[in-house]
């Protein structure tokens, strides 16, 4: 059974058997970089991706391609791609995200951050945490991976089950004030 929070958003999410809303999602995502080894279910993880098929593109461009890795041994190969890619190998999953290497528009980085929030947000809302990882070595990363010359690793969105803590409303949450960020009409 449901309940509201302070922000009148039900809450009710996958640790206790519910479904989270939206709300609830965003206000619980947060980067996880401990996993604890569980396997994510096939169906979730592909309700995951295709929150990412589905992200806006600007002219519908959809300039990505995902490639899933649950392997655990390409998932410690992967994990080299990144000085600070340590969390890709203890992941359930890692989706990395593939763009055109051309991009003279300079829209894919804009494209990629839709899919990418999309796709963290779809894991928070079952539970499943979410980080990232930057790729240096596009050559490791396209041997391990088989994407063609013409596209680019962009970057890497670990996924798995916290392993400290599950997923919670962040009740004070480290951001800039509210009314620091936030202009209205103006500066």
């Amino acid at each position: 059974m449901s309940e509201q929070n302070e922000t009148g958003a039900k809450t009710g999410g996958p640790a206790d058997g519910g479904q989270m809303t939206v709300w609830d999602a965003i206000s619980s995502r947060r980067d996880v970089r401990a996993f604890d080894g569980r396997p994510i279910p096939p169906a979730d993880l592909d309700q995951i991706l295709e929150s990412g098929r589905r992200s806006p593109s600007a002219g519908n461009w959809q300039p990505w391609d995902f490639i899933v890795v649950t392997d655990r041994q390409q998932l410690t190969e992967l994990a080299k791609v990144w000085r600070g890619a340590g969390h890709v190998a203890r992941s359930a999953a890692t989706i990395a995200l593939i763009a055109p290497a051309a991009d003279e528009q300079h829209r894919a980085p804009f494209d990629l951050g839709q899919a990418t929030i999309s796709i963290m947000l779809a894991a928070a809302g079952l539970g499943i945490g979410s980080g990232h990882s930057a790729v240096s070595d596009q050559q490791l990363a396209r041997r391990l991976l088989g994407f063609p010359e013409d596209k680019t690793c962009a970057f890497l969105i670990p996924l798995g089950y916290p392993a400290d803590r599950p997923l919670t409303l962040i009740q004070r949450p480290d951001r800039r004030p509210f009314d620091e960020v936030v202009h209205r009409g103006r500066w």
